[in-house]
């Protein structure tokens, strides 16, 4: 059965028969045809509608539209510097390369210096000790060999402490009879050589002699080879030269 409605558009209904088959069911003419509109057909046989959703496979489970071969490619990074960051580069590098060299051979000349201004030290140290154990040495008198006995011995190590004091009891057996008495003065103290802390320093020294046979002072210079260890307290470790105040050799 056909019906025209008021728009127009023709309604196809199909007549349905009431519960005894004669009579056509009223509510079933107004039942509408799903074939005759399309209303009712299965969502599945629409394709390509504006909200479509994205076909899933097994690259993209998700479904996610942004998600390609574009996306899955590795990242390239591209680093530029411009020719005035480089020459700065190289200015810095430069300047870096002078100060460590410039710092290296000034601490290189430092320690030079400090190594001379030790060598120095140490020098004039044992020139000092070797000229001021020279004078002791040399001035001696017959009334106070005691006296000198100590000074000769005084700053040397035990070996040569024992072997100076049986040499000043042989020379005690000359300097009484003689009288002897004699000064001294310094004049001048050289460090010979110097190895592993042992300094060897020549000294002169200037003598007046007088004894029972030459009442008139005679003068002379004595001259003592002495050898210190800086390692062991700048002890006198040997003396060449005490015979010739006496005139020994």
């Amino acid at each position: 059965m056909t019906h025209d409605n008021n728009n127009g558009v023709k309604l196809r209904c199909a007549a349905t028969p009431s519960a005894d088959g004669k009579t056509p069911n009223p509510d079933a003419e107004t039942g509408n045809d799903s074939d005759a509109i399309g209303v009712g057909a299965p969502k599945d046989d629409v394709v390509g509608g504006a909200g479509d959703e994205p076909a899933r496979s097994a690259d993209n489970p998700a479904g996610d539209e942004f998600h390609d071969s574009k996306a899955r490619a590795p990242r390239r990074f591209s680093i530029s510097i411009s020719a005035s960051s480089l020459a700065v580069a190289v200015l810095i590098a430069v300047l870096v390369g002078a100060l460590t060299t410039f710092v290296w051979l000034y601490v290189g000349a430092r320690n030079q210096l400090d190594a001379h201004a030790r060598n120095a030290d140490n020098n004039a140290h044992a020139e000092k000790v070797s000229l001021d154990y020279a004078v002791n040495a040399a001035a001696m008198n017959y009334q106070d060999l005691s006296g000198w006995k100590a000074k000769l011995v005084a700053g040397t190590s035990p070996e040569l402490n024992d072997k100076l004091s049986k040499a000043a009891e042989s020379m005690q057996q000359i300097l009484v009879p003689l009288q002897w008495i004699s000064s001294a003065q310094p004049l001048v103290a050289k460090v010979r050589s110097s190895a592993d802390g042992v300094y060897v320093v020549d000294c002169f020294v200037s003598v007046q002699t007088k004894t029972v046979q030459a009442p008139d002072p005679l003068q002379s210079t004595a001259t003592y080879s002495l050898t210190l260890n800086s390692d062991k307290s700048w002890q006198i470790t040997d003396v060449g030269g005490i015979g010739a105040v006496t005139g020994q050799k």
